[in-house]
Protein backbone atom coordinates (compact mmCIF):
# COMPACT_ATOMS: atom_id res chain seq x y z
CA UNK A 1 0.00 0.00 0.00
CA UNK A 2 1.46 3.61 -1.14
CA UNK A 3 0.16 6.80 0.31
CA UNK A 4 2.67 8.62 -2.85
CA UNK A 5 1.55 10.29 -6.02
CA UNK A 6 -2.79 10.60 -7.20
CA UNK A 7 -5.31 9.26 -4.90
CA UNK A 8 -8.97 9.75 -5.69
CA UNK A 9 -11.36 9.84 -3.21
CA UNK A 10 -15.54 8.63 -3.89
CA UNK A 11 -18.09 9.85 -1.97
CA UNK A 12 -21.49 9.16 -1.36
CA UNK A 13 -23.61 11.54 0.44
CA UNK A 14 -27.12 11.00 0.96
CA UNK A 15 -30.46 12.77 3.25
CA UNK A 16 -28.95 10.23 6.48
CA UNK A 17 -25.37 10.22 6.20
CA UNK A 18 -22.30 10.95 3.83
CA UNK A 19 -19.23 7.85 3.24
CA UNK A 20 -16.45 8.35 1.59
CA UNK A 21 -13.49 6.13 0.15
CA UNK A 22 -9.97 7.10 -0.73
CA UNK A 23 -8.03 4.57 -2.74
CA UNK A 24 -4.51 5.42 -4.59
CA UNK A 25 -3.73 5.13 -8.43
CA UNK A 26 -4.30 0.99 -8.66
CA UNK A 27 -7.47 1.60 -6.67
CA UNK A 28 -6.25 -0.34 -3.08
CA UNK A 29 -8.53 1.24 -0.39
CA UNK A 30 -6.11 3.23 2.21
CA UNK A 31 -9.44 4.28 4.30
CA UNK A 32 -12.74 5.08 4.61
CA UNK A 33 -15.37 7.47 7.18
CA UNK A 34 -18.25 8.40 8.06
CA UNK A 35 -20.40 11.74 8.70
CA UNK A 36 -23.70 12.86 8.99
CA UNK A 37 -26.03 14.03 6.26
CA UNK A 38 -24.81 15.80 3.50
CA UNK A 39 -27.90 16.20 1.31
CA UNK A 40 -27.25 20.06 -0.37
CA UNK A 41 -30.82 21.22 0.42
CA UNK A 42 -29.57 21.07 3.82
CA UNK A 43 -27.51 24.04 2.40
CA UNK A 44 -23.65 23.77 0.44
CA UNK A 45 -21.76 24.60 3.73
CA UNK A 46 -23.38 22.05 5.45
CA UNK A 47 -22.96 19.46 2.92
CA UNK A 48 -19.63 20.18 2.54
CA UNK A 49 -19.18 20.03 5.81
CA UNK A 50 -20.00 16.35 6.29
CA UNK A 51 -18.22 15.72 3.61
CA UNK A 52 -14.89 16.70 5.29
CA UNK A 53 -15.95 15.05 8.00
CA UNK A 54 -16.48 11.67 6.16
CA UNK A 55 -12.77 12.57 4.35
CA UNK A 56 -11.12 13.13 7.56
CA UNK A 57 -11.97 9.95 8.97
CA UNK A 58 -10.47 7.92 5.81
CA UNK A 59 -7.34 10.20 5.52
CA UNK A 60 -6.80 8.91 9.30
CA UNK A 61 -7.46 5.58 7.99
CA UNK A 62 -4.04 6.26 5.46
CA UNK A 63 -2.39 8.13 7.86
CA UNK A 64 -2.70 11.03 5.85
CA UNK A 65 -4.56 14.52 6.87
CA UNK A 66 -5.80 17.49 4.36
CA UNK A 67 -2.14 18.36 3.12
CA UNK A 68 -3.10 16.02 0.87
CA UNK A 69 -6.10 17.65 -0.87
CA UNK A 70 -4.09 19.15 -3.82
CA UNK A 71 -3.57 15.71 -4.78
CA UNK A 72 -6.80 13.78 -4.66
CA UNK A 73 -9.21 14.12 -7.06
CA UNK A 74 -12.92 13.42 -5.83
CA UNK A 75 -15.80 12.24 -7.30
CA UNK A 76 -19.01 13.40 -5.42
CA UNK A 77 -22.62 11.95 -5.58
CA UNK A 78 -24.89 13.92 -3.28
CA UNK A 79 -28.69 14.18 -2.74
CA UNK A 80 -30.52 16.81 -3.67
CA UNK A 81 -28.44 17.63 -6.69
CA UNK A 82 -30.68 17.85 -9.44
CA UNK A 83 -29.08 19.61 -12.44
CA UNK A 84 -25.77 20.80 -13.91
CA UNK A 85 -25.89 24.27 -12.05
CA UNK A 86 -26.39 22.42 -8.84
CA UNK A 87 -23.18 20.15 -9.52
CA UNK A 88 -21.48 23.23 -10.62
CA UNK A 89 -22.03 24.96 -7.41
CA UNK A 90 -21.22 21.82 -5.50
CA UNK A 91 -17.75 21.69 -7.16
CA UNK A 92 -17.25 25.41 -7.52
CA UNK A 93 -16.84 25.34 -3.65
CA UNK A 94 -14.32 22.70 -2.98
CA UNK A 95 -11.63 23.31 -0.31
CA UNK A 96 -8.51 22.31 -2.19
CA UNK A 97 -9.18 19.24 -3.95
CA UNK A 98 -7.03 18.68 -7.53
CA UNK A 99 -10.60 18.13 -9.26
CA UNK A 100 -14.18 17.16 -7.97
CA UNK A 101 -16.81 15.93 -10.24
CA UNK A 102 -20.39 16.46 -8.90
CA UNK A 103 -23.14 13.87 -9.43
CA UNK A 104 -27.00 13.39 -7.87
CA UNK A 105 -26.29 10.12 -5.77
CA UNK A 106 -28.42 8.43 -7.76
CA UNK A 107 -26.21 8.59 -10.93
CA UNK A 108 -23.14 7.16 -9.26
CA UNK A 109 -25.09 4.79 -7.52
CA UNK A 110 -26.24 3.22 -11.02
CA UNK A 111 -22.09 3.67 -12.03
CA UNK A 112 -21.13 1.46 -9.07
CA UNK A 113 -23.84 -0.93 -9.33
CA UNK A 114 -22.61 -1.66 -13.18
CA UNK A 115 -19.23 -0.88 -13.23
CA UNK A 116 -20.05 1.86 -15.94
CA UNK A 117 -22.13 -0.24 -18.06
CA UNK A 118 -25.50 0.01 -18.77
CA UNK A 119 -28.51 -0.93 -16.04
CA UNK A 120 -30.70 0.88 -13.81
CA UNK A 121 -30.66 1.18 -10.32
CA UNK A 122 -33.62 1.87 -7.45
CA UNK A 123 -32.60 3.84 -4.26
CA UNK A 124 -34.80 2.95 -1.31
CA UNK A 125 -33.36 4.81 1.73
CA UNK A 126 -34.55 7.63 3.58
CA UNK A 127 -35.68 9.71 -0.10
CA UNK A 128 -36.06 7.28 -3.13
CA UNK A 129 -35.00 7.86 -7.06
CA UNK A 130 -34.97 5.58 -9.85
CA UNK A 131 -31.60 5.62 -12.21
CA UNK A 132 -31.23 4.17 -15.53
CA UNK A 133 -28.17 4.89 -17.72
CA UNK A 134 -29.22 2.97 -21.53
CA UNK A 135 -26.65 3.30 -24.37
CA UNK A 136 -24.73 5.86 -22.17
CA UNK A 137 -27.89 8.33 -21.50
CA UNK A 138 -28.88 8.95 -18.28
CA UNK A 139 -32.36 8.71 -16.88
CA UNK A 140 -33.19 10.03 -13.38
CA UNK A 141 -37.07 8.97 -12.18
CA UNK A 142 -38.13 10.76 -8.89
CA UNK A 143 -35.92 12.03 -6.18
CA UNK A 144 -37.46 15.31 -6.71
CA UNK A 145 -37.21 15.64 -3.15
CA UNK A 146 -39.69 14.97 0.25
CA UNK A 147 -42.12 17.55 -0.62
CA UNK A 148 -43.53 16.16 -3.74
CA UNK A 149 -41.74 12.91 -4.81
CA UNK A 150 -40.10 10.21 -3.02
CA UNK A 151 -42.36 7.61 -3.03
CA UNK A 152 -41.53 4.09 -1.87
CA UNK A 153 -38.83 5.92 0.41
CA UNK A 154 -38.54 5.50 4.54
CA UNK A 155 -39.84 8.96 4.79
CA UNK A 156 -42.88 8.33 2.75
CA UNK A 157 -43.51 5.71 4.72
CA UNK A 158 -42.65 7.06 7.57
CA UNK A 159 -44.87 10.20 7.09
CA UNK A 160 -47.76 7.75 6.02
CA UNK A 161 -47.43 6.08 9.57
CA UNK A 162 -47.91 9.24 11.15
CA UNK A 163 -50.89 10.32 9.01
CA UNK A 164 -52.28 6.64 9.93
CA UNK A 165 -52.08 7.46 13.43
CA UNK A 166 -53.54 10.66 13.42
CA UNK A 167 -56.48 9.90 11.33
CA UNK A 168 -56.75 6.54 13.78
CA UNK A 169 -56.93 8.86 16.85
CA UNK A 170 -59.94 10.87 15.28
CA UNK A 171 -61.98 8.00 14.50
CA UNK A 172 -61.26 8.54 10.62
CA UNK A 173 -58.94 5.68 10.20
CA UNK A 174 -58.51 2.15 11.27
CA UNK A 175 -56.95 2.00 14.80
CA UNK A 176 -54.30 -0.78 16.20
CA UNK A 177 -51.41 -1.32 18.21
CA UNK A 178 -49.37 0.42 15.88
CA UNK A 179 -50.91 3.44 15.47
CA UNK A 180 -51.00 3.42 18.88
CA UNK A 181 -47.61 2.81 19.21
CA UNK A 182 -46.55 5.95 16.53
CA UNK A 183 -48.59 8.62 18.66
CA UNK A 184 -47.34 7.29 21.83
CA UNK A 185 -43.94 7.75 20.32
CA UNK A 186 -44.95 11.04 19.37
CA UNK A 187 -45.98 12.51 22.68
CA UNK A 188 -49.82 10.37 22.47
CA UNK A 189 -51.63 13.67 21.40
CA UNK A 190 -52.06 15.90 17.93
CA UNK A 191 -51.02 18.89 19.63
CA UNK A 192 -47.28 17.04 20.60
CA UNK A 193 -47.42 15.49 16.68
CA UNK A 194 -48.33 18.53 15.22
CA UNK A 195 -45.44 20.38 17.20
CA UNK A 196 -42.98 17.26 16.01
CA UNK A 197 -44.01 17.95 12.59
CA UNK A 198 -43.17 21.50 12.91
CA UNK A 199 -39.41 20.88 12.91
CA UNK A 200 -39.71 17.30 11.50
CA UNK A 201 -36.60 16.35 8.51
CA UNK A 202 -37.34 13.59 5.94
CA UNK A 203 -34.92 11.72 8.48
CA UNK A 204 -37.24 12.25 11.45
CA UNK A 205 -40.18 10.63 9.51
CA UNK A 206 -37.64 8.18 7.98
CA UNK A 207 -36.88 7.01 11.79
CA UNK A 208 -40.47 5.98 11.72
CA UNK A 209 -39.94 3.27 8.88
CA UNK A 210 -38.48 0.99 10.85
CA UNK A 211 -40.73 0.84 13.41
CA UNK A 212 -43.57 0.37 10.77
CA UNK A 213 -42.10 -2.53 9.19
CA UNK A 214 -41.67 -4.14 12.50
CA UNK A 215 -45.38 -4.11 13.16
CA UNK A 216 -45.85 -5.40 9.61
CA UNK A 217 -44.32 -8.19 9.71
CA UNK A 218 -46.25 -9.05 13.32
CA UNK A 219 -49.32 -8.84 10.92
CA UNK A 220 -50.74 -5.14 12.22
CA UNK A 221 -53.41 -4.84 9.21
CA UNK A 222 -52.50 -0.84 9.42
CA UNK A 223 -48.62 -1.16 9.27
CA UNK A 224 -49.07 -3.96 6.71
CA UNK A 225 -51.45 -1.68 4.74
CA UNK A 226 -49.15 0.84 4.56
CA UNK A 227 -45.76 -1.50 3.81
CA UNK A 228 -48.19 -2.95 0.71
CA UNK A 229 -48.62 0.44 -0.28
CA UNK A 230 -44.93 1.40 -0.27
CA UNK A 231 -43.79 -2.05 -2.32
CA UNK A 232 -46.59 -0.78 -5.19
CA UNK A 233 -44.54 2.16 -5.64
CA UNK A 234 -41.14 0.06 -5.65
CA UNK A 235 -43.02 -1.62 -8.29
CA UNK A 236 -44.19 1.48 -10.43
CA UNK A 237 -40.35 2.43 -10.58
CA UNK A 238 -39.58 -1.21 -11.64
CA UNK A 239 -41.69 -0.89 -14.71
CA UNK A 240 -40.81 2.48 -15.51
CA UNK A 241 -36.71 1.56 -15.50
CA UNK A 242 -37.35 -1.35 -17.19
CA UNK A 243 -39.32 0.23 -19.57
CA UNK A 244 -36.45 2.67 -20.56
CA UNK A 245 -34.50 -0.29 -21.47
CA UNK A 246 -32.76 -1.59 -18.68
CA UNK A 247 -32.13 -5.28 -18.28
CA UNK A 248 -31.63 -5.16 -14.20
CA UNK A 249 -32.51 -3.19 -11.49
CA UNK A 250 -30.24 -3.01 -8.73
CA UNK A 251 -31.90 -2.14 -4.96
CA UNK A 252 -29.56 0.12 -2.82
CA UNK A 253 -30.56 1.86 0.14
CA UNK A 254 -31.27 0.83 3.68
CA UNK A 255 -35.23 0.25 3.15
CA UNK A 256 -34.90 -1.62 0.04
CA UNK A 257 -33.94 -5.68 2.24
CA UNK A 258 -36.47 -4.87 4.86
CA UNK A 259 -39.15 -4.42 2.13
CA UNK A 260 -38.27 -7.83 0.01
CA UNK A 261 -40.69 -9.82 1.88
CA UNK A 262 -43.64 -8.06 0.28
CA UNK A 263 -42.18 -8.01 -3.16
CA UNK A 264 -44.47 -9.83 -6.15
CA UNK A 265 -42.95 -11.89 -8.80
CA UNK A 266 -43.19 -8.94 -11.39
CA UNK A 267 -40.14 -7.25 -8.83
CA UNK A 268 -37.82 -10.17 -7.96
CA UNK A 269 -38.15 -10.82 -11.65
CA UNK A 270 -36.27 -7.67 -13.06
CA UNK A 271 -33.50 -7.34 -9.71
CA UNK A 272 -29.91 -8.38 -9.84
CA UNK A 273 -27.74 -7.58 -7.34
CA UNK A 274 -25.46 -4.80 -7.16
CA UNK A 275 -21.16 -4.80 -8.35
CA UNK A 276 -20.39 -1.88 -6.47
CA UNK A 277 -21.60 0.60 -3.95
CA UNK A 278 -22.01 4.27 -4.75
CA UNK A 279 -18.86 5.35 -3.46
CA UNK A 280 -17.03 3.09 -6.29
CA UNK A 281 -19.61 4.76 -9.00
CA UNK A 282 -17.91 8.01 -7.20
CA UNK A 283 -14.22 6.72 -7.54
CA UNK A 284 -15.56 5.74 -11.43
CA UNK A 285 -17.06 9.85 -11.80
CA UNK A 286 -13.36 11.11 -10.20
CA UNK A 287 -11.33 9.13 -12.49
CA UNK A 288 -13.17 9.92 -15.61
CA UNK A 289 -12.88 13.62 -14.28
CA UNK A 290 -9.26 13.47 -13.82
CA UNK A 291 -8.36 11.41 -17.10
Amino acid sequence: MTTDGILYLGVDGGGTGCRARLVDAAGTVLGEGRAGAANIRLGLDISWRQILHATDRALDGAGLNRSALPRIHAGLGLAGITGPVDASRVAGASPGFASVAAETDAHTACLGAFGGRDGAILILGTGSAGYAIVDGKSHPIGGWGFEISDDGSGAQLGREAVRAAVRAYDGLGPASNFTLAIMARLGGHPPEVVAWVNGAKPGDYGSMAPLTIDFARRGDPVALDLVHQTAGHVRNFVRRLTALGAAHVALMGGLGPALEPWFDDEIRAALAPAEGDAMDGALLLARRRAA
